[in-house]
C-alpha cells in the first residue's frame, strides 16, 4: 500500500473513531472494553481491501458492532461470577446543553439507560442503539447483524418497548441535579438529611460496585429510610478524608472522590420524570476508575 493511500486509510478511521467509541461504549458498558473493540476494528480495517469498500464509515460501524457483540458474550459470562452489583464503567462527559441532538446522545449515556440495555439481548441492544441513537437505516443494521430487515425491525421494536417502559430516556434539568448533588454532600459532611430526603423517591435504590476488590455493600439498599441511614451514618465514616470533585459523569451531575490523588469512588444519580432521585450509583471497583483522574475530569 502506498504512503498516500495509507494516510487516507488512517484518516478515514480517525474520522470515524469518536462514533465507533461512542457506539462500543454503549453496547459494552465499559470504556476499556470499548477501546479494545475500536482498536481491534482498526487492525481489521488496516488489513482490508479498501478498493472494494464503497462506504468506509458503514464498513467500520459493521466491523466494530460485530466485535462488540463478541466481547459482550464474553462479558456476560464473566458477570455471572461478579461479586456484588455490576455497574457500567463511569465516564466523564462534557455538559451537553447546546443542541437537542447532544441532549439525546447524553440521555443514552446515563447509568440508568445503560443498565436497561443490560436486560436486552445483545442483538436487541445493538439494533436499538444503531437505529434509535445513531440513526442507522434498517437495511444497514440488518446487514451488520446478518438478519433480514423484518427481523431487525422486530428487534428494535422489542428493545424500544423495554426502554420506554422503564422511562430512562428523559433529561432532568441541571439546576435540579445541582440541588441533589448539594443535598447529598451535605448529608455526608454535615449530617443534614432533610433536604436530601425531599429529593429522593420513596423507592430509591443505592447500588455500589466494588467488584470484590474493595469494600462495598454487596446488595442494593432499597427505600428512602435505608438509603438515608447509610448515607448519613456509614458513608461519613468511610469518606471522611476523601477529596470531593464535582463532575459530569455519563451526562449527569455527580462526584469523583479521591484519596491522596487516587480516584477511589465515582457517584452518580438517576431521576424520575418529576426530578426525584430513583437511584444512587457508587462505583468503587478500581479497574473502572482508572480513567477518572484529575486531569481527565478537569
Amino acid at each position: 500500500m502506498s504512503r498516500a493511500i495509507r494516510t487516507d486509510v488512517i484518516r478515514a478511521f480517525e474520522d470515524a473513531r469518536p462514533h465507533l467509541l461512542g457506539l462500543a461504549y454503549r453496547i459494552l458498558g465499559s470504556r476499556a472494553d470499548a477501546e479494545d473493540a475500536v482498536q481491534d476494528t482498526y487492525v481489521k480495517w488496516a488489513d482490508a481491501d479498501h478498493a472494494k469498500i464503497e462506504n468506509p464509515r458503514a464498513w467500520l460501524g459493521t466491523a466494530c458492532t460485530r466485535r462488540c457483540l463478541d466481547l459482550l458474550r464474553s462479558a456476560h459470562r464473566r458477570r455471572v461470577d461478579y461479586v456484588g452489583a455490576w455497574l457500567p464503567e463511569p465516564v466523564h462527559t462534557p455538559v451537553a446543553h447546546d443542541a437537542d441532538s447532544r441532549l439525546e446522545l447524553a440521555s443514552s449515556l446515563t447509568m440508568a439507560f445503560l443498565l436497561v440495555l443490560e436486560r436486552l439481548t445483545p442483538k436487541e441492544r445493538a439494533a436499538y442503539l444503531l437505529h434509535d441513537i445513531f440513526d442507522t437505516p434498517y437495511t444497514e443494521i440488518a446487514g451488520t447483524l446478518e438478519i433480514d430487515e423484518a427481523a431487525c425491525r422486530k428487534l428494535v421494536s422489542r428493545a424500544r418497548g423495554h426502554i420506554d417502559r422503564d422511562r430512562v430516556r428523559h433529561r432532568t434539568p441541571p439546576d435540579r441535579q445541582d440541588l441533589l448533588v448539594s443535598a447529598f454532600r451535605a448529608a455526608i459532611t454535615n449530617g443534614e438529611t432533610a433536604r436530601l430526603a425531599d429529593l429522593l423517591s420513596d423507592d430509591v435504590r443505592l447500588s455500589a460496585d466494588g467488584g470484590g476488590k474493595v469494600p462495598a455493600v454487596l446488595e442494593p439498599l432499597d427505600g428512602r429510610d435505608a438509603v438515608l441511614s447509610f448515607v448519613s451514618e456509614a458513608l461519613p465514616v468511610y469518606w471522611e478524608s476523601f477529596r470531593w470533585i464535582e463532575a459530569t459523569l455519563n451526562g449527569v451531575r455527580g462526584f469523583v472522590l479521591q484519596d491522596r490523588g487516587e480516584t477511589v469512588s465515582a457517584v452518580s444519580f438517576a431521576y424520575d420524570e418529576n426530578g426525584r432521585a430513583t437511584d444512587i450509583f457508587i462505583v468503587r471497583n478500581p479497574d473502572k476508575l482508572a480513567a477518572l483522574d484529575a486531569a481527565a475530569i478537569h
